[in-house]
């Protein structure tokens, strides 16, 4: 799909400002998508909106389906009288980053309240809203249903530490389960119906603003997942339900031992002759949250990087071939034109090149990989028009992180392809911004690239401190939380002069949008 010009930001939901211990689809949501409109962006792009567990990883959900709980926002609770202010008990949360384990438990408190205080309301029409969402929803969110709540009667265990006839899903032993743990299920539910419902509002308000949701579908899922657990005949698993082999990626420029990601690898044959079901009602849930998305790890559907289960590094794993055309001729099939953005990140062979080309999806340039001379083809002369240029991603340092660690050399060459004098000034005297990271921005907006997107970090000028990710480490990662008052007029007056000067800006005013709860 070829897109028109426009620019934007990447931020997470998780990472927004406000009191209640992580961002969330509020008040703070609403004001950023008036920052971006009023900017001249036209693009907000955010990472997975699954559910996630302790380390906050949006790339290890628990469903491929069901959105994230824990970014329902307390105070639009308030709002609909499913909440009180005195409901909120006071936790001492960071501001500037998320704790997950102070939050996880106060988050799930606060939604049950909700659940009590629904139940207590003379509310038809929310009820009746429910029950349509559930009805809408019920071929994944049943299992998803009884997977959470089985998780939580089993010390949130991962499914195959459950007793046998749970973990195999006897059918005896299931219809037991639904039996018994009705009401935890119902809760479950409406958690998810909170989140859809308040997305939806966000995103008709973006559209609202001419503000278009960049998403990101992850090419895995996670093996703890009600997935993996209710569709073991989908993934590579042996007759015990244990993956065979992970996924993963060689040795790279983030990890000289590879990534081991560790997530079940498909059973590709089994999805085709389905006609790729599975994925098709996943597509259709993301296309309905989203109005663009990013594929996630986009070689993977040409080959995939497969490793021997039980293996501690990425090394030894092997080039697999994946579902390649005949799956994304399915998708285009089934959906049309594919508003998808490829990332073609890390190892790409002709093969993954000639995938991308034939269902014409713009890959993407990042330009901290660009800066090693100029036949680097991730630098801005040599991009065509159908791609999507970064600054950085989620899995990058930040720019001014980037720069302050990059050998001389490389800075030096930034410099000089960028005018700077390599002291935040251009070169000849003009004046700089005084920042590497909004140079890089201007350098990505001024390209031929029909979408040019920089990290919030960037546009704050954030050091290595803001960083989302650190691939391949344990534990770091997918904490950051903005400060509340760094969205000023100046900034915005700054990425508003980018948008204009480059041919980038929206309407600030936007036309008419809608969104409706899936």
């Amino acid at each position: 799909m070829r897109f028109e010009r426009s620019a934007g930001i990447l931020l997470h939901p998780t990472s927004l400002p406000g009191p209640h211990g992580i961002g969330d689809l509020g008040p703070e949501a609403h004001r950023f998508v008036d920052f971006l409109a009023d900017a001249g962006c036209g693009l907000w792009q955010v990472l997975p909106l699954g559910p996630t567990g302790f380390r906050g990883s949006p790339y290890q959900p628990f469903s491929a389906f069901a959105g994230n709980q824990y970014l329902v926002s307390p105070d639009a609770l308030i709002e609909e009288g499913l909440l009180r202010r005195d409901d909120i008990p006071a936790a001492g949360f960071p501001p500037d980053r998320v704790d997950f384990g102070l939050l996880l438990n106060w988050k799930l408190a606060l939604l049950d309240r909700a659940w009590h205080r629904f139940g207590e309301s003379a509310k038809p029409a929310l009820g009746e809203e429910f029950a349509a969402f559930r009805a809408a929803n019920a071929a994944w969110l049943e299992d998803y249903s009884l997977f959470m709540a089985l998780k939580a009667a089993h010390g949130r265990r991962a499914w195959n530490e459950w007793p046998d006839p749970l973990r195999r899903r006897w059918r005896e032993a299931i219809g037991e389960a639904r039996r018994a743990h009705a009401g935890a299920q119902e809760q479950v539910a409406f958690r998810q119906f909170l989140f859809f419902r308040q997305w939806a509002a966000l995103r008709a308000h973006a559209a609202a603003r001419g503000v278009k949701i960049v998403g990101d579908l992850p090419i895995f899922v996670a093996f703890d997942s009600a997935d993996v657990w209710s569709r073991p005949e989908l993934f590579l698993l042996d007759d015990d339900g244990r993956p065979t082999s992970v996924a993963g990626v060689p040795p790279d420029y983030f990890a000289p031992t590879g990534q081991l990601w560790g997530n079940p690898l498909y059973r590709w044959e089994a999805h085709a002759r389905t006609g790729y079901a599975w994925w098709m009602e996943r597509v259709e849930i993301i296309l309905k949250l989203c109005d663009i998305v990013r594929l996630d790890h986009f070689r993977g559907y040409a080959a995939y990087w497969a490793v021997p289960a039980g293996d501690p590094t990425a090394e030894r794993g092997r080039w697999v071939e994946g579902p390649g055309a005949a799956f994304m001729q399915a998708l285009k099939d089934r959906f049309g034109d594919l508003p998808f953005i490829a990332e073609d990140l890390g190892h790409i062979t002709p093969d993954v090149v000639a995938l991308r080309e034939r269902f014409v999806l713009p890959g993407m340039k990042v330009l901290q990989f660009a800066f090693s001379g100029p036949d680097n083809p991730f630098l801005p002369h040599h991009y065509a028009r159908d791609c999507a240029v970064y600054t950085g991603t989620h899995d990058n340092d930040t720019s001014a992180g980037w720069y302050a660690s990059a050998p001389p050399a490389v800075r030096a060459f930034c410099d000089r392809y960028l005018g700077r004098d390599g002291r935040g000034r251009r070169a000849g005297g003009g004046a700089a911004h005084g920042d590497i990271a909004h140079d890089m921005m201007r350098a990505a907006w001024a390209s031929v690239a029909a979408l040019a997107i920089a990290p919030i970090q960037d546009l704050l000028g954030l050091d290595s401190s803001a960083r989302m990710n650190h691939p391949g480490a344990e534990a770091g990662s997918w904490t950051w939380r903005m400060s509340a008052g760094l969205l000023t007029d100046d900034r915005k007056t700054r990425l508003l002069e980018l948008n204009e000067l480059y041919g980038r800006a929206v309407s600030r005013g936007g036309g008419p949008g809608s969104a409706a709860v899936p």
